[in-house]
């Protein structure tokens, strides 16, 4: 029997390796190799590329959404400034009306309470601001004195409360002083008023007291 060693071929042809190969083998296995990363580098940097054009993309939808609730929440921030103002404005018109209301009324009140004995009032007028102009008649001048005291001390008439005129007139036999008094009114803790201008309208009130039978009107 004829016998063939065929392990010596297999063992021939398994010992060939990258030495055995020739220049222009290597050369194109090696620029198969490159071109091939290149393509894979290539590939992945137009997918991170596309990655982060989709993450801008997001970002600037979210950043316009977030845009406009902060403008719809500074329009309402706006309106909410805009009606708190208005309730300012009417609460202190208000508070001005209610101060206006009150002021008549003390005044009235602290001139009746000012009223000394032998001593009435004919007439009182105020100009545009709150100076009181009061005439009336009294039986001495120290009535007259001491209403002045009392207007001062009130606490509702600004220092000094003047004497613009004073004349003594016999009415039905009996001496009287015909006299006229000046007083600026404030509310206590309020700002003084401005001074009193000359020949301003004054509407005339009805003084708290009455002249005794037989007196000038």
């Amino acid at each position: 029997m004829i016998r063939i060693n065929l392990l010596t071929v297999e063992r021939k042809k398994e010992g060939r390796h990258w030495g055995a190969l020739s220049a222009t083998q290597k050369l194109t296995i090696g620029c198969s190799a490159i071109l091939g990363a290149t393509a894979i580098a290539v590939l992945w940097w137009f997918w991170h590329l596309q990655q982060v054009d989709r993450q801008l993309d997001a970002d600037v939808a979210a950043a316009q959404q977030e845009s406009l609730r902060l403008r719809e929440v500074l329009v309402q921030v706006q309106r909410f400034e805009t009606q708190r103002t208005q309730l300012q404005q009417r609460v202190a018109l208000i508070e001005e009306l209610r101060k206006g209301q009150t002021g008549p009324v003390h005044m009235l009140d602290q001139i009746s309470r000012s009223l000394p004995d032998r001593l009435w009032l004919t007439t009182m007028a105020q100009g545009k601001d709150v100076t009181m102009s009061i005439d009336g008649l009294t039986t001495s001048m120290t009535a007259l004195s001491d209403f002045v005291a009392n207007l001062e001390g009130a606490g509702y008439f600004l220092k000094p409360v003047e004497i613009v005129s004073s004349q003594v007139q016999s009415v039905s036999g009996t001496e009287l002083v015909r006299f006229t008094v000046r007083a600026q009114f404030a509310m206590p803790g309020s700002a003084p008023a401005p001074s009193p201008q000359a020949g301003a309208p004054a509407p005339s009130a009805k003084p708290p007291g009455t002249p005794p039978a037989g007196a000038p009107k």
